[in-house]
């Protein structure tokens, strides 16, 4: 049955908003552990439960598995965020909010049940070891590395390793058509938060961030001090699909434009214990225009600084509502190398706002509510937002803000049409572009190596031949679109695919900003801004 993705993207859409913000449900938490439970009667019940049945009950049973679905359903009575990590999954969610893993150094696909490599990290194991994009990994110490019934995991397990230790590679080069040997050493190699950044007028800078690591701050100093080199004395800071992290990283980052001693927020737990956060002196960015983009899966520690910023005065929040997340988690070892990731406390902007919506109709609906927005209008429409008088708070130069259900923009920007949207979850939640992008690569990569960044990115077009084979590969996969009404926006997004893969993310970054409806809205704003100053000078002169 053909798919057609004008009338299906809302629900596509709504699916990735669950899954991103259920994944910054496990991200968003407190950093300092506690004990979980003492020797009580309803501990004793549920040990004892488990000790009948691992003894007694008449059939063999995994009780393992039945702790796990006990925990589930303990949890399931309480909050969305409050959720289980199995020990099976510990590592991967460590890694990612650490912001690094001890591995080659490779991105890669399954490509005709092989591991290809798409791009090494630059300085990484592999790059050092001389592994190149389009390399088929065949062999790791002596273990097959291809065909069909080798899944993703395992794969991944056998590249991974301690640091320092070396493992042997067998690779397949195409471009020479010869296997080649290789041994690298294994390192740590970054989870990148701060997922691209780039000039995006003269003097404004870009920098985009997918999560809050605990490299996140450290990976913003270093993006936004090159940036400054480069001259930004403005600054938009991205926080769409951003579904949150560690608490404190995103108090150290709202410091960075906020005045010595402002509020960033308050914590309150379920005995009235109020913990307020306030920004120091070492602040990089401060007194300087910054525009923070905030869309509805833009999550949590996101939505913390968009608050702090809004109540404070301080920048513009552009684009919609955000998600509604303003619950703080804890993690808590469970002893088995299992963790819980428990709500603790509700967190407050600095006018008081609790931008937690209501969970009250359950899980379900509570991850399902982008689809009441859109239905509703307001992912369209700033007039569509139902906001309740009791929920309004006023910032000390008298904007009026509101609290409930997320954070309102201060310059709303609507969702882009069917078909924008579809193409953008063709690239993002699909990847049929790099997966088309890597196909066409593999033909004539000699030929494509030949180009440098900026001859890429400023001399070679996409031209009507690619194009028309991008579009067999997408009618292939039984998916319509009016292609030709999309033409411009699908060979930028080929181009930048091709440039993430043969580049970085930062170049791919600056061409897709050609369509993006949030960016156009800044520089039309920086632009009014500027009039207006210059407009204000010209009438002090006078």
């Amino acid at each position: 049955m053909e798919k057609k993705f004008n009338y299906i993207w809302p629900t596509l859409l709504a699916f990735a908003v669950a899954v991103g913000i259920f994944i910054g449900g496990k991200l968003h938490f407190d950093d300092s552990p506690e004990k979980l439970f003492s020797t009580n009667s309803k501990k004793d019940k549920l040990n004892r439960l488990i000790d009948y049945i691992d003894y007694e009950y008449v059939d063999e049973i995994d009780t393992d598995s039945i702790v796990d679905v006990t925990v589930n359903n303990i949890l399931g009575k309480l909050d969305p965020h409050s959720v289980y990590i199995p020990k099976s999954e510990m590592q991967e969610v460590s890694e990612n909010m650490k912001g690094d893993f001890v591995g080659i150094g490779i991105s890669f696909y399954m490509y005709h049940d092989t591991i290809t490599v798409i791009r090494t990290i630059k300085n990484g194991p592999s790059h050092i070891s001389g592994i190149k994009p389009g390399d088929r990994i065949l062999i790791a110490d002596n273990d097959t590395l291809f065909g069909k019934r080798i899944p993703n995991n395992s794969i991944v397990s056998r590249l991974k390793g301690k640091a320092g230790t070396k493992v042997d590679l067998k690779v397949f080069r195409k471009s020479e058509k010869r296997l080649m040997e290789f041994t690298v050493t294994r390192d740590r190699v970054p989870i990148k938060s701060v997922e691209s950044y780039y000039m995006l007028t003269s003097d404004m800078g870009y920098l985009k961030i997918n999560r809050f690591a605990e490299s996140t701050f450290k990976e913003f100093k270093e993006a936004l001090r090159k940036l400054k080199l480069r001259g930004a004395q403005k600054l938009v800071l991205d926080l769409r699909d951003n579904p949150g992290g560690y608490l404190g990283i995103a108090e150290k980052l709202a410091d960075e434009f906020l005045e010595d001693d402002k509020l960033i927020l308050y914590t309150k737990n379920k005995r009235g214990k109020i913990k307020r956060a306030y920004a120091t002196g070492k602040g990089d960015f401060e007194d300087k225009p910054v525009y923070v983009l905030i869309n509805e899966r833009s999550a949590s520690a996101s939505e913390i600084i968009a608050g702090a910023l809004q109540d404070n005065d301080i920048g513009t929040i552009v684009g919609r509502r955000s998600f509604g997340k303003g619950l703080v988690q804890r993690e808590m070892d469970l002893g088995d190398g299992s963790a819980v990731r428990l709500t603790v406390s509700r967190y407050y902007t600095p006018t008081g706002r609790s931008i937690q919506k209501s969970y009250k109709k359950g899980h379900k609906d509570y991850y399902q509510e982008f689809m009441d927005r859109y239905r509703s209008g307001e992912l369209v429409s700033v007039d569509s937002i139902k906001v309740a008088d009791s929920l309004k708070f006023t910032t000390p130069k008298g904007k009026v803000v509101y609290g409930g259900g997320g954070i309102i923009p201060d310059v709303f920007v609507p969702i882009g049409s069917n078909e924008e949207e579809a193409i953008d979850s063709m690239d993002d939640t699909y990847e049929f572009f790099s997966r088309f992008v890597f196909e066409h690569l593999e033909k004539d990569r000699k030929y494509y190596e030949s180009f440098s960044r900026n001859e890429l990115l400023d001399d070679f077009k996409v031209d009507d031949i690619l194009f028309d084979e991008f579009i067999q590969f997408v009618l292939n996969r039984k998916i319509k679109l009016d292609f030709y009404a999309q033409e411009n926006r699908i060979k930028d997004y080929l181009k930048a695919n091709i440039a993430e893969q043969l580049f970085s993310p930062n170049v791919a970054a600056q061409i897709k900003g050609n369509h993006d409806r949030m960016l156009q809205k800044v520089k039309a704003l920086d632009s009014e801004n500027l009039y207006k100053v210059e407009i204000g000078a010209l009438n002090l002169d006078r």
